[in-house]
């Protein structure tokens, strides 16, 4: 029953996303608390409605960063977006069991009996470190080769962090531009005080856009792409340490208790944002 088990348990189910509410949430909630601020101060949306503005600071902030960043990178960080509101379901503990079915098989059967299993597996990074396991590689070259890997992953998913971070930094900078160029067509018509007063309106605008732009989307983007790529590298040093147990050859039960780690790490984490959450609500008072 086991073996036939382990025959038809490894093949993975394909990775799938769903919807990270923390930052539609969270966008949402910042765009109805601004403009639900200025609604109840008396103002309008037509207020904040510049064309010219957005213009001035999407287009100025877009250009800055492509002469800062290479554009390859750019078009990476642009596809990363989608991962800001959209989370992997796959979880460790899935991942966990996976390696454990390869490791009862390898220790049955031998490390060479995996290589059947090896081209069904999903995991990119999985499949690498099992199918040179079973070529015969070395491991401590394998942990060299996948080692570098991951370190080229951190590199590459920092250089995307940093083309919104570089943004984040630009658009206030630019959104003020943005203000100075109004205020210097409002200089043009001093003659007309009605004039002068909505054109001041109009000109501040701009700053608004720049400051909204970096600390409601590009710089809480910058952090979220960061927090995903160290889930993903966690997940892959899971993954490492798992195929480096099935290459020793060790027991089953002990590379579950090793990768059992990585899961409490990550509860632990939870239950820390958990207890900073209720520390940070309001008491009621007694009495």
């Amino acid at each position: 029953m086991a073996e036939e088990r382990i025959k038809t348990a490894p093949a993975p189910k394909k990775s799938s996303s769903r919807p990270d509410m923390g930052s539609i949430g969270g966008v949402f909630l910042a765009i109805v608390g601004i403009i639900g601020g200025l609604l109840l101060e008396g103002g309008k949306i037509q207020d904040i409605s510049q064309i010219t503005a957005a213009l001035i600071v999407l287009g100025g902030t877009f250009g800055a960063v492509l002469i800062n960043t290479p554009l390859p990178i750019v078009i990476s960080a642009i596809g990363r977006i989608k991962s800001v509101f959209f989370v992997k379901t796959e979880s460790s503990a899935a991942m966990i069991e996976e390696i454990i079915g390869y490791a009862t098989k390898a220790r049955k059967n031998g490390l060479v009996s995996l290589e059947a299993n090896a081209d069904a597996i999903t995991d990119p990074f999985l499949r690498k470190a099992l199918t040179l396991a079973v070529d015969g590689t070395d491991l401590q070259e394998i942990r060299k080769m996948m080692e570098l890997e991951i370190s080229m992953h951190e590199h590459h998913g920092d250089s995307e962090a940093k083309v919104y971070e570089s943004a984040g930094g630009y658009s206030p900078t630019i959104g003020i531009i943005g203000a100075v160029m109004g205020l210097i067509q409002v200089m043009k018509n001093l003659s007309n005080i009605d004039e002068v007063g909505h054109g001041i309106a109009v000109a501040f605008v701009a700053t608004v856009y720049g400051v909204a732009l970096s600390n409601i989307f590009l710089l809480p983007m910058a952090s979220k792409i960061k927090a995903r790529d160290h889930e993903e590298v966690q997940m892959k040093e899971l993954i490492l340490d798992g195929v480096s147990g099935i290459v020793e050859g060790l027991n089953p039960k002990l590379i579950r208790s090793k990768l059992d780690a990585y899961q409490q790490h990550t509860k632990k984490k939870k239950a820390k944002k958990g207890e900073e959450a209720a520390a940070a609500t309001p008491q009621p008072a007694e009495g």
